[in-house]
């Protein structure tokens, strides 16, 4: 009876270091949520490029954290064999780098394209100037044309039935 009696307690006593472990973890995350809500609303009336990008950066390294604590304690890989974790991390890594070098070839192959092809010119880098001469005339043009449609307009109504057959 002794026996079961020490399961037991030791059963409670895991259940409540389990438990405010969890707690403790909660309440960071609930924390670093605050933070990041706070550095998030504060940088919306921050001009300096900077300082914005800074704070940025500040965001992502806390969102790296909680999605730390999240995966140790919630999805209970904090207890398990470092192969486990070398399974997620390293393909997680390998994806980042992936899209890292694919934006840096794109880039990389824009700037050679718009650099040496002559006969080539990035949409984005040809500049559209609007004249005003242009533009008076554009308006006087379609005054015009809604003349000839009255005046047009104006002679069907003055023909006849008569004429018309």
């Amino acid at each position: 009876m002794s026996h079961s009696h020490n399961a037991d307690a030791n059963h409670e006593a895991s259940n409540a270091a389990a438990m405010a472990e969890i707690k403790k973890v909660t309440i960071l995350l609930s924390v670093l949520t605050v933070i990041e809500l706070i550095l998030g609303f504060w940088m919306i009336g921050i001009t300096s490029v900077a300082l914005r990008l800074a704070i940025k950066g500040v965001i992502i390294i806390l969102m790296m954290a909680k999605a730390f604590y999240i995966v140790a304690y919630f999805m209970h890989l904090k207890h398990e064999v470092k192969n486990m974790i070398m399974t997620i991390i390293v393909p997680l890594l390998l994806f980042v780098w992936f899209i890292g070098a694919f934006l840096w070839d794109g880039g990389s192959f824009r700037n050679l394209r718009n650099t040496y092809d002559p006969y080539f010119k990035e949409q984005a880098t040809i500049k559209v100037e609007k004249k005003e001469s242009e533009h008076g005339a554009a308006t006087h043009g379609a005054a015009k044309h809604e003349a000839v449609k009255h005046e047009a307009g104006a002679t069907e109504a003055k023909e006849t039935p008569a004429e018309k057959h």
